[in-house]
This record gives structure tokens, sequence and C-alpha cells, in this order.
């Protein structure tokens, strides 16, 4: 019976570790130029000159993401596909993405509070990979997607109703 216990608490934690894991390289600094920085330090908007310098942190535009397109994606009840109706909306967002090649996109993946916590965060990062994978069958780069879970831990409504619970069965994309 032990031994049963065992072997499922590692596989929990083999699962979560797996679900949570990201393929962002914590320790990359970004590329700086210093031709820049002679300018006073200047890296965007227009130099003493009058000459405009280039924005090396990220365009506004980019973190800005699509203008007039929801930035969440819900789910039905325990499910991790993607609705036929949030096609048109996925799709401009890859449009955007695609024509951005600096944007940075977190697919952010929650679940209501029913079930456990393991559980939702598996849920959770179903749902934020079924949004990456949209996205990336309609062109857009691997390395510009980070999917990631909340699972039930930040809920859009701390209702108890179904009208809330419907709420927190998301995917927020998140412009970085």
């Amino acid at each position: 019976m032990i031994t049963i216990k065992r072997l499922s608490l590692a596989l929990a934690v083999t699962a979560l570790v797996a679900g949570c894991s990201s393929g962002v390289k914590l320790d990359d600094k970004p590329a700086t130029d210093g031709s820049l920085t002679s300018q006073g330090g200047n890296t965007s908007g227009s130099s003493q000159s009058g000459v405009s310098g280039v924005d090396l942190t990220g365009s506004a535009a980019a973190k800005a993401g699509p203008q007039g397109v929801s930035r969440i994606v819900y789910f039905d009840f325990d499910s991790y596909s993607v609705k036929a109706e949030a096609q048109p909306q996925i799709e401009a967002h890859a449009k955007f993405i695609k024509g951005n090649p600096n944007a940075k996109v977190q697919l952010e993946g929650h679940t209501d509070e029913r079930g456990g916590r393991e559980y939702n965060l598996a849920l959770g990062q179903k749902r934020a990979e079924a949004v990456r994978r949209s996205l990336g069958l309609m062109g857009v780069n691997d390395s510009q997607m980070e999917a990631v879970s909340y699972g039930k831990e930040k809920p859009a409504s701390e209702g108890h109703s179904e009208d809330a619970y419907a709420q927190n069965r998301r995917v927020e994309i998140s412009y970085r």
C-alpha cells in the first residue's frame, strides 16, 4: 500500500513539473547597441540630433496586441478543446503576432474552482497549450509564445455560480 502511495505521489510530482516547464531561457540578456547609449542613454524616441532612436525594449504596439480583439478564450467545463467560435479571435492574434516579430505572448491557462489543485494546474496547462497549438498552426513562431497554467489560483470571478465558473474557464493572451 505504501509503495502505491509513493508511486502515485512520484507520478503526480512528475506530471506537475512537466506541465509547468517552459523553454524560456532566464539567463538571456537583451542585445544592446552601444552607439545608442552615447546619445545620453536614449534608446527610443528622438535623440539630441533629432534622429529617432531604436526601441530596444520592444514595440509599445507589439505589447498592446491587436485592437478590438478579445484576449480571453473561454472553454467548456472539463475541456481543453478550443471552441469554433474562438477561431476568428485566435486568427486575429496570429496575424498580429506574425506581423510583429518582436511580439511575445504568454498564454495563461485558468480553470474554475471545482477539482483538485494538481488536476486544475494540468487542465489549465492543456488549455494554454491548445491555444498555443492553434496559433502555431496559423504560422506563429514557437519562440514568440509561452504557455503557463495558474489552475484555479487566479479566478476572474469569485462567485460560485455557473456564470462565475464559465468566466474562470479561460486562457488569457498576455503580450509582453
